[in-house]
């Protein structure tokens, strides 16, 4: 399903993973990365596998990842300071 995806038409669109978890906005697609951001201060950055999304309908990208496992395995947190 994902190989049919525009890449460059999921820029800024809503992420969102199992159980309609945020998972930000869309921020990047590179080398089978797509990089996701969340928080205004404190920014959360999901670094998601291109192999990991399930669908997109124009609006929302979807993941097939928990909220659990997008944080533990995929999560960089930046503070504002």
């Amino acid at each position: 399903m994902y190989k049919d995806i525009d890449w460059n038409d999921v820029i800024k669109k809503e992420a969102k993973g199992n159980n309609e978890s945020d998972l930000g906005e869309v921020q990047e697609v590179s080398n089978g990365i797509i990089l996701t951001q969340r928080g205004i201060g404190n920014k959360e950055i999901f670094s998601l596998p291109q192999y990991k999304v399930e669908n997109y309908d124009g609006k929302v990208l979807t993941f097939a990842v928990s909220e659990e496992e997008a944080i533990n395995k995929f999560m960089k947190t930046f503070h504002a300071n």
